[in-house]
């Protein structure tokens, strides 16, 4: 009866449990604690008040409290599902298909009281967003109109929404509108991005206002905010355009810091300048060389920054550099500018930091202790790059081939720091005996550091090639967000004088080491200019550079080496290969005058002469048989005026020896700087 009575006052669920078929109907003793109240042995008496707390019903739930059954899943699916993420979802698609049209009529759907959506924030910058974008005033002034809709319900402003706002004032012609968008931005603290400040600058160039865009050029440096080539390229056109020389160097300076190559479009902008009348009339007859040599020594090379030299036209065209960064236009010879060795430390301290924060922390630290015990190394060398390259499958034999290649090329002839994930040195190929024997042969010698699982590579071979200074070789471009960490600044010139590239033939690697000047926006101490471009790559074409020259009055710029050759030729004969001059049998008389003069003069005095071989022939004839026909050649040279050509002279006067070059290679040799030096001395000359 108690057990009873007690099973009528429980819950209806309770009731259920306890009858069920699967438990008895008498309590059983268990050698477990029981989780039901109602199924453990009472230890006191039944009474009033436990009752009436089992009859009293459950609170009723909240609404906003999620049930058991309502997940993450299923609030984005009823998110999803709502009139806002239906009307979302469309202008989404709208602005992914830039189509205005429609989506201005689902804004119209959802601001009439029939059919009513509650717009958020994220509804209203995709409706300005699409209305900035399409160019036409008449979108603009309809972008206006939502976005006083919106201030009216309420709805707070971000950054992505102003700087809509700010096109819509650009599309309307209107660029102090819009640059007082980006003020407002500042003072209601949301910080400006770059985006934002463009619709204001290049509405200021277009206008042709270079003050106001110098203006906004000023509130960026304020703020932070560091111009790309895009902006640069702006300010470069506005200020062309109108003939502001000083301000068209400045910009030209802050190009060569902040881009240092330069894209066709800038390029373009830059050749347009110094064929402008304003170019030709920027610039000073004198000027203190003293003090441009110290403008090169402070800024480190590659430019002086005392601003425009010379007077006059400008020579301006596109240029190639060879091997030793001699200008093929104008002669002029490009320099290497030095890092400080305490930005390459500084640097690396930072990047440190960076893979420490990236990376679990301990595997870094421990590779930084290995590489301390085993380094510094002369060379390292991203193997994932290099094992792969024009590869389906990893290839140990070209890991292995790369690294006996840059070994033999180094100065101290020790093997290269190998860097390779773990997987890669444990799976796949690596399982191979040969390779086995490899890799353990590269362990033996401390050359091989195999990076831990779930890490990132990239981080443990670029800290190992800044912090021993050593060679990088890889044809990793580095343009990803890892690389994009670095910033702007070091890593690009850190780079352009370590990156070592690779191409492969059938005679295996050849290596493109870093070039012995610096591809950067150069100007000479004699006032020219230098500005490389991003076309071509010096390894499958060469890159164009914008080469622009005029005559100063310290130094006129030396003629291009064919126009060199060409007036050695006109103002007298050439010079004698270096095997007769060796001899001294071009001492013995004056020097024969050149074949178009000879046969000039021949003309106006006589007949014409039989053909030199003729004359040879009929000379060996006369002469005794005891002398041999070549010494009396070369003794009747001196005493005729007419010579035979000069191949003949030089096939007589070097015979037993090596061919000596025509004239016109001698000329060009003398002209040209020496022969490309070897690999080692390549390295020698970079300090490897």
């Amino acid at each position: 009866m108690r057990l009873a009575a007690a099973a009528g006052v429980l819950r209806p669920t309770a009731v259920l449990l306890f009858h069920s078929r699967s438990r008895p109907h008498r309590l059983l003793p268990s050698p477990r604690r029981s989780s039901l109240p109602f199924a453990r042995r009472r230890r006191h008496s039944y009474s009033s008040s436990t009752a009436t707390a089992l009859d009293d019903p459950p609170p009723p739930p909240s609404p906003d409290a999620p049930t058991p059954t309502d997940t993450k899943a299923a609030r984005r699916r009823r998110a999803r599902e709502s009139p806002e993420g239906l009307l979302k979802h469309r202008l989404d698609m709208c602005s992914r298909d830039a189509d205005l049209a429609t989506a201005l009529q689902l804004y119209e759907a959802a601001v009439d009281p029939a059919t009513a959506v509650p717009l958020a924030l994220h509804h209203y910058n995709c409706l300005l967003y699409l209305c900035s974008n399409s160019g036409d005033a008449d979108a603009a002034r309809r972008g206006f109109e939502i976005f006083a809709a919106m201030e009216a319900q309420g709805v707070e402003p971000n950054e992505a929404t102003l700087t809509s706002l700010a096109r819509l004032a650009a599309a309307v012609r209107d660029p102090a509108m819009a640059f007082s968008v980006v003020r407002r931005m500042a003072a209601a603290g949301i910080p400006p991005r770059l985006r934002s400040y463009g619709p204001a600058l290049f509405a200021y160039c277009d206008a042709r206002d270079a003050n106001g865009a110098a203006e906004v050029e000023a509130h960026m440096d304020a703020g932070g905010v560091v111009p790309e080539e895009t902006e640069l390229t702006a300010l470069l056109r506005v200020n062309a355009d109108i003939g502001r020389a000083d301000q068209v160097y400045r910009v030209l300076h802050r190009t060569r810091t902040l881009v240092r190559q330069v894209c066709q479009a800038t390029a373009q902008v830059v050749e347009a300048w110094f064929r402008s009348d304003a170019a030709a009339e920027a610039g000073v007859d004198k000027w203190d060389a003293r003090k441009v040599r110290e403008g090169v020594v402070k800024g480190g090379g590659g430019w002086h920054g005392q601003g425009w030299l010379g007077k006059g036209q400008w020579d301006v065209g596109q240029s190639e550099m060879d091997k030793d960064g001699r200008c093929q236009r104008c002669g002029e010879k490009l320099v290497c500018i030095d890092i400080d060795p305490s930005e390459t430390e500084t640097f690396a301290k930072s990047l440190a930091e960076l893979a420490c924060n990236r990376e679990v922390r301990d595997d870094f630290v421990r590779f930084q202790d290995w590489l301390h015990r085993h380094g510094p190394f002369d060379a390292v060398i991203d193997a994932a790059n290099v094992g792969l390259y024009k590869s389906k499958a990893f290839s140990f034999s070209q890991v292995n081939s790369v690294v006996n290649g840059i070994q033999r090329v180094t100065k101290s002839k020790k093997l290269p720091l190998i860097v390779l994930h773990r997987s890669r040195v444990n799976c796949g190929p690596a399982k191979t005996p040969q390779n086995q024997k490899l890799i353990e042969s590269w362990r033996n010698a401390g050359a091989l550091y195999s990076t831990p699982p779930g890490s990132n590579d990239d981080w443990y071979w670029l800290y190992a090639a800044v912090s021993c200074r050593s060679l990088l070789v890889t044809n990793d471009e580095m343009r990803d967000h890892l690389f994009q960490l670095l910033g702007t600044s070091f890593f690009p010139r850190w780079k352009e004088k370590h990156q070592v590239r690779l191409t492969y033939s059938g005679r295996g690697p050849t290596f493109h080491l870093p070039p012995p000047y610096s591809i950067v926006i150069q100007e000479s101490e004699a006032g020219s200019w230098h500005v490389p471009t991003t076309t071509g790559d010096d390894i499958e074409s060469p890159r164009q550079w914008v080469c622009a020259t005029r005559k100063t009055s310290e130094r006129p710029p030396s003629p291009p080496p064919q126009a060199r050759a060409t007036s050695k030729t006109l103002e007298g004969p050439p010079s004698p290969p270096p095997q007769a001059r060796a001899t001294g049998k071009t001492l013995e008389g004056p020097p024969s005058p050149l074949p178009q003069a000879r046969a000039t003069r021949k003309t106006l005095e006589g007949p014409p002469s039989p053909p030199p071989q003729a004359r040879t022939t009929s000379k060996t004839l006369e002469r005794p048989a005891s002398s041999p026909p070549q010494a009396h050649a070369g003794s009747k040279t001196l005493d005729r005026p007419p010579s035979p050509p000069p191949q003949a002279r030089a096939a007589r006067k070097t015979s037993g020896r090596l061919p000596s070059p025509p004239p016109q290679a001698s000329a060009t040799n003398k002209n040209a700087e020496r022969p490309s030096p070897s690999p080692k001395a390549r390295l020698s000359d970079l300090g490897w």
